[in-house]
């Protein structure tokens, strides 16, 4: 896909239904660094020797740190964020996840990045609800290490 119409900008639920089954992205890559993932393991105190302890992690059968699942899973806003945009409704918000799954470790040092597609798009109490898909693919795997259902309300200006 030409990433230079990145990211898509929205406005109506028409807009939002015309997307249904496209796929958006790849978004650029990200790296994933210790110094990433020790911020995040600060943000959350999840401290386990595998996020956090480079030589311990060395010795382990992954061999070398990795990024929590959940840091993965916190990236979805700013990385889905730069494909799909809801800057032109009054506001959006997070409303939750139906399924996520990581199907593969990220290692530190990798690049990852994301490709999402809009799979449903309802009105809902008056809101616009999005529910698209998330995958999050990581440089040289064959393997997302990351697919989620996430869901939207997004709310039309006034």
């Amino acid at each position: 896909m030409d990433t230079t119409t990145l990211p898509v900008r929205p406005s109506t639920a028409a807009d939002l239904a015309a997307l249904i089954g496209r796929e958006l992205g790849p978004t650029e890559w990200y790296e994933i660094t210790q110094e990433r993932v020790n911020a995040f393991a600060d943000a959350t105190g999840d401290h386990q020797w595998i996020h956090i302890d480079p030589e311990r992690a060395a010795a382990s059968p992954l061999g070398s740190t990795i990024a929590h699942g959940l840091f993965s899973l916190s990236l979805g806003p700013y990385l889905s964020g730069r494909l799909l945009a809801f800057d032109g409704f009054a506001h959006g918000l997070n409303y939750g996840y139906n399924k996520v799954r990581f199907p593969a470790p990220v290692p530190v040092g990798s690049r990852i990045r994301m490709r999402v597609t809009v799979a449903s798009v309802n009105e809902v109490a008056g809101d616009v609800q999005v529910t698209t898909t998330q995958i999050i693919e990581r440089e040289g795997s064959d393997k997302p290490v990351m697919v989620a259902e996430s869901i939207a309300r997004v709310v039309a200006g006034d």
